[in-house]
């Protein structure tokens, strides 16, 4: 019944939208539902498919590239499983940050939005009048995002257990970076200053001062050496745990700076690249051909994805969202909500949720844009050559046009709006540090 019921409402989704579909395949559309990357009809509209080609001949007319290399430019537009405009569109090509979707995805749903990534401290001797007789041990569990805040959050939180000095060294092991430096002596270096404001640098000052207002300024003083050890040392006790950001706001703050050394440890996170992209590929229900990649950042020409893969994965991850009662504009910058990134210089229509990616000769866009008469246009759009900030105007362009032929949307759709309007992650809030020592 269940099954029926679905067939007639998706044959009637697209009988209204002008497709003409056979009563024996309203299965295979209502099958799209749990296979994001499936098409099953052509768009009689031909606003789509008018408006690329336009864009197309707007490319070689402005020499932004050759007569011979229309190939080595892809594009995919899609509205819910009716494929509006393709041009090479299933051919994989370098698709630099596009490669954070595939991130996102997996990550999203191997460790879902609320995970955290634990810091431990510990110390490898005793604490005697407020003084610590030993080394000071930091244990990385694969936070991508301790920072400035977190440290000086770090500090204050050590003050408050009644430790101002540290007689040994302070020890870096496991997988820890700092500021989104993963050498562990030069992260190490920076913890050592952000733990004692008496040596702090303009960086440091400078983060404090837009902190909560009454943030106290940390002072650890440590005698010894940064010092690295793969090994922790079995008597060490644990202090203080510190949990990072949960990752739905990790995964925002990655794909709005487009932050390399976010994405790949959090690809490490769940396996590696190669988990990355296999995974990606099943969840978006695309040929493996069409995701090949070489890192969890997009850096690099043999990252590869097709326009159609990146669309199906956006539309993937909205369901994986939406299970998580998130959204994508929760995941990814959105024009009129997100003013800060990749998304401060874009000219996109209200309410696209975007991904951006760029290389030296890549220029790349996919996302959602929401319009009155095709509902949710999923769109990728990968340029090759080397006019980059042409191409981004280009892309501005192109979208305008497709919402003036589609009419823009009345208002913001909830799915393409963010839960919360504060635009800042939570850095720096003492709530995420567990004291686990008492003295």
């Amino acid at each position: 019944m269940l099954e029926l019921l679905g067939s007639g409402l998706v044959s009637l989704w697209l009988e209204m939208a002008g497709v003409q579909i056979k009563p024996s395949d309203a299965l295979e559309a209502l099958t799209w539902q749990s296979s994001p990357g499936l098409v099953i009809a052509p768009d009689p509209n031909p606003a789509g498919a008018n408006t690329v080609k336009e864009y197309l001949q707007g490319l070689l007319k402005s020499k932004l590239i050759a007569d011979n290399l229309t190939e080595s430019q892809g594009i995919w537009m899609q509205s819910g499983p009716v494929l509006m405009a393709d041009h090479q569109g299933t051919t994989p090509l370098p698709a630099a940050s596009l490669t954070k979707i595939a991130t996102s995805l997996v990550a999203l749903k191997t460790l879902g939005p609320n995970h955290q990534f634990d810091t431990m401290i510990s110390a490898t001797g005793p604490i005697v009048n407020g003084v610590l007789q030993g080394d000071l041990v930091i244990t990385g569990g694969g936070d991508p995002m301790f920072v400035w805040e977190e440290a000086i959050a770090l500090g204050n939180t050590l003050n408050k257990m009644g430790i101002k000095e540290v007689k040994g060294n302070l020890v870096i092991t496991g997988n820890f970076a700092m500021n989104f430096q993963r050498h562990p002596l030069l992260a190490g270096q920076m913890v050592k200053q952000a733990l004692n404001s008496k040596i702090w640098t303009r960086p440091a000052i400078y983060i404090h001062s837009i902190m909560a207002k009454g943030t106290p300024k940390p002072q650890v003083a440590i005698a010894g050496q940064v010092k690295f050890t793969a090994q922790p040392n079995p008597q060490q006790t644990l202090l203080i745990r510190h949990r990072s950001l949960p990752l739905q706001q990790l995964v925002k703050e990655m794909n709005v700076y487009s932050n390399n050394e976010i994405a790949q440890m959090l690809a490490e996170s769940v396996g590696g690249h190669t988990v990355v992209q296999l995974k990606a590929a099943q969840m978006a229900n695309v040929p493996q051909a069409e995701i090949q990649l070489i890192n969890g950042s997009g850096l690099g020409q043999a990252n590869r994805i097709s326009p159609r893969a990146a669309c199906a994965m956006l539309m993937a991850l909205q369901q994986e969202a939406a299970a998580n009662q998130l959204n994508l504009a929760d995941l990814f910058p959105t024009s009129g909500f997100d003013h800060r990134g990749t998304m401060q210089y874009r000219d996109l229509p209200s309410a696209t949720v975007m991904k951006t990616g760029t290389l030296r000769d890549v220029s790349a866009l996919a996302g959602v844009v929401p319009t009155r008469d095709r509902g949710l246009v999923w769109f990728a759009i990968i340029n090759r050559g080397p006019q980059i900030s042409a191409f981004r105007t280009e892309q501005d362009k192109l979208l305008q046009r497709l919402v003036q032929q589609l009419q823009v949307a009345p208002k913001a759709p909830t799915s393409l709006t963010p839960h919360t309007t504060k635009s800042l992650p939570d850095l720096g809030n003492i709530s995420r540090q567990e004291i686990v020592f008492k003295i």
